[in-house]
């Protein structure tokens, strides 16, 4: 029990507290937009720029952030140029991401295992930066969504509506991407790029299934994420497993429980 008091374990717990704030806030827009996949998709861009700064010696986050803001740029231009096929951009941008991170995995093969840590999320190894960079980014989202809430939330639901009332539609849809791509990069040391799109969703979707309205569903969703970081950091901690994995498996635990306590109740 000694872990939970280490100066590490509760590093880990601040930055897996305002991960599994921010996420949610962006994902429960990203699920009702049917844009879940984006949060793979830059992830896999941001292992790009975590790989190039491991071989460049730049702090790899700070250039995965980069690589991640620039991705999301293209993404938008793309859903513009296949209006009918806005999914066609997601699948280019991964495709490309993969393709630079192997490509960089390749000129700097002595790195790889300190790669594969945010490939899976090396949340004890957070250190005093990267708490600075997660807490930025954290107030930045909140500011943000707590000042367009409403403009998103007519977004998300009559995008065609908000072009006629005079909404930037443009800028809206640019800004929630480069927020995503903001969250993503500051959460893949956490929980890992590859499973950090979980943060993003599950919780938007178990709290779907409880919610009676969009604050809600809101509300319920952060609820949701951080009772799952702080569970799954303490089980990890104790039991000696992997944090990142141990806090998604919670989650699909949480969404299962819900989806089985909706059926119980309608039969």
């Amino acid at each position: 029990m000694e872990i939970l008091t280490a100066d590490f374990f509760l590093r880990a717990l601040t930055g897996g507290l305002l991960i599994g704030l921010t996420a949610p806030l962006i994902g429960i827009f990203l699920v009702l937009r049917r844009l879940s996949m984006i949060g793979d998709t830059l992830a896999h861009v941001t292992i790009a720029g975590v790989a190039l700064g491991f071989l460049i010696e730049v702090y790899p986050i700070g250039v995965g952030l980069l690589f991640a803001v620039v991705a999301s740029f293209a993404i938008e231009k793309l859903r513009k140029a296949y209006k009918g096929y806005a999914e066609l951009s997601i699948a280019i941008i991964m495709s490309g991401g993969v393709a630079l991170a192997s490509l960089f995995f390749t000129l700097g093969m002595g790195y790889n295992t300190d790669v594969n840590s945010y490939l899976f999320g090396s949340i004890y190894t957070l250190d005093q930066v990267d708490l600075y960079v997660v807490g930025a980014v954290t107030v930045i989202v909140i500011i943000t969504i707590f000042l367009l809430f409403k403009e998103y939330f007519l977004l998300t639901f009559e995008e065609d509506a908000a072009a006629v009332s005079g909404l930037p539609v443009k800028v809206l849809n640019m800004l929630l991407t480069i927020l995503t791509a903001l969250v993503i990069s500051t959460a893949i040391k956490i929980v890992g790029a590859l499973l950090v799109s979980a943060l993003l969703t599950i919780p938007a979707a178990t709290s779907l299934l409880i919610a009676r309205s969009f604050k809600q569903s809101v509300v319920f969703s952060v609820i949701i994420s951080e009772i799952a970081v702080v569970v799954g950091l303490v089980i990890a901690g104790i039991w000696n497993l992997a944090p990142g994995a141990t806090i998604v498996l919670f989650l699909i635990a949480m969404l299962i429980l819900t989806i089985m306590g909706k059926r119980g109740l309608s039969a």
